[in-house]
């Protein structure tokens, strides 16, 4: 068992250290460099450190501490999922998705331009699909299937899998002009990317009725090594190359980000100034945890936000969502409203669709009245003028959870109602569904002791 872990600690933090051991700040800057650029996984990795040094490290108890994958999933898509083991022996899940779900389309970003497989504008994607013909025969088609037609939205996307099976046309279609030998491991693969989906809590507080992880409890909050670091371990796996490989981060696996904030945010700075993987590459999801987005308006290193709004109205999202009896709909959106975007940056709503709860006509009705920017003000709560797009999410059973999922031509319905009353509106595309891998289906199988209470 490692007594002190050096993953997670910053380039400041790692040079007090040093000094403490009578070193020069230079050899902060190498273990810094080891633990995240290197990814090492001992400290016998760290070859610029002397032997000496390296043994007198040891001697203290320290070692590098990433977290340990101890079992893993593979679904039939290529999703897997990982059981992660932390120092103290707790445990949490993380989500690896070759080629993603398609959440980051029409949210302004590079990761949102390889999604859609064009440099299409969330904006130019709501004009577009008002001309396109045959939406809802599409849009029911891909919520049939359970994932993405090739035409979803109004928008032609780039066919998901592996393009070893499609000849060259990768090569050809995203390039860009860079040589082969510039690509990575996903690519040589024949994936154009990869998606992490991490953990930030081991269980979740929040108590949302749809969600297996509500399920646990909380146990404890994760530290940011134990966040970031699973994202470490699951590219030392993949022997994923940053700077060649397209990676793309989530913080939407067990846990509510905003209730862990600062080790969370922490963990952005380490993944942006140690591993080299942007900020714009990175969404964070949030059930409404009013105080923490007011928080995250402040920061200037932050990923891309993503409320799970779920609900047309708080009547409906304190029913499914209890958090709401403590923050409302009409606080979240105003506090959502203040975040000064980034040019081209995009706010995602997510809305997981519930079989007769959340996806009729009328709710799609009331949330063109909250989201839509063509409304006047004074009409209610709303966010006008706000960029936002919405991520549909067909719900995603689990055992003890008392939902069905809504029809293929609810959903299609839903989306044309949106679309056509100019929100940009997707369906993401399920992964790991087989496995419990998918949105809300994250959950231990190993039993617990008595939970406790963070943060709510």
């Amino acid at each position: 068992m490692v007594t002190n872990a050096l993953f997670g600690m910053s380039l400041p933090e790692l040079t007090e250290l040093m000094s403490g051991l009578g070193q020069k700040p230079y050899r902060a800057r190498q273990v810094f460099e080891g633990l995240y650029k290197q990814r090492v996984v001992g400290l016998d990795e760290v070859t610029t450190l002397s032997v000496a040094l390296r043994g007198e490290l040891a001697a203290g108890g320290w070692d590098v501490g990433l977290p340990e994958i101890v079992q893993t999933a593979t679904s039939v898509d290529g999703t897997e999922r990982y059981l992660m083991r932390m120092g103290d022996g707790e445990t949490v899940e993380t989500v690896w998705m070759p080629d993603g779900d398609g959440g980051e389309r029409g949210d302004g970003s590079e990761a949102a331009e390889e999604e859609v497989g064009e440099s299409e504008s969330a904006e130019e994607a709501v004009a577009g699909v008002k001309q396109a013909t045959g939406l809802s025969t599409a849009s029911a088609k891909s919520a049939d299937s359970g994932r993405d037609d090739n035409s979803v939205g109004g928008i032609t996307q780039i066919p998901f899998g592996n393009d070893k099976q499609k000849g060259e046309g990768f090569w050809d279609r995203r390039g860009n002009g860079r040589a082969r030998s510039n690509f990575g491991t996903l690519a040589e693969a024949g994936f154009r990317r990869a998606t992490i989906c991490i953990s930030s809590q081991v269980g979740c507080a929040v108590n949302c009725q749809f969600c297996l992880t509500a399920k646990l409890g909380i146990k404890r909050n994760l530290t940011a090594g134990e966040i970031a670091g699973q994202v470490a371990a699951v590219l030392n796996r993949h022997r994923i190359q940053i700077g060649k490989d397209r990676i793309n981060l989530v913080f939407m696996g067990m846990g509510e980000p905003f209730l862990n904030y600062e080790s969370f945010m922490k963990s952005v700075r380490l993944l942006v100034e140690g591993m080299g993987i942007p900020e714009s590459r990175m969404t964070v999801s949030t059930s409404g945890i009013l105080p923490g987005i007011e928080a995250f308006a402040k920061e200037a290193v932050r990923p891309k936000l993503a409320l799970s709004l779920n609900a047309s109205n708080d009547v409906v999202r304190e029913r499914i969502m209890p958090i709401t009896r403590k923050w409302n709909i009409a606080a979240l959106l105003e506090a959502v409203q203040k975040i000064p975007l980034r040019t081209r940056e995009w706010v995602t709503f997510e809305y997981v669709l519930l079989g007769g709860v959340n996806d009729q006509p009328e709710h799609a009705r009331e949330v063109l009245d909250l989201l839509n920017p063509s409304q006047q003000v004074g009409r209610g709560p709303r966010s006008a003028g706000m960029r936002a797009k919405v991520n549909l999410i067909v719900w995603n059973p689990g055992p003890g959870i008392d939902y069905v999922q809504p029809s293929p031509k609810d959903v299609a319905v839903f989306q044309k109602m949106l679309i056509e009353g100019g929100i940009a509106t997707y369906i993401r595309r399920p992964r790991g569904r087989d496995i419990y891998a998918a949105c809300g289906q994250l959950k231990r199988t190993v039993s617990e002791p008595e939970l406790v209470t963070i943060g709510v």
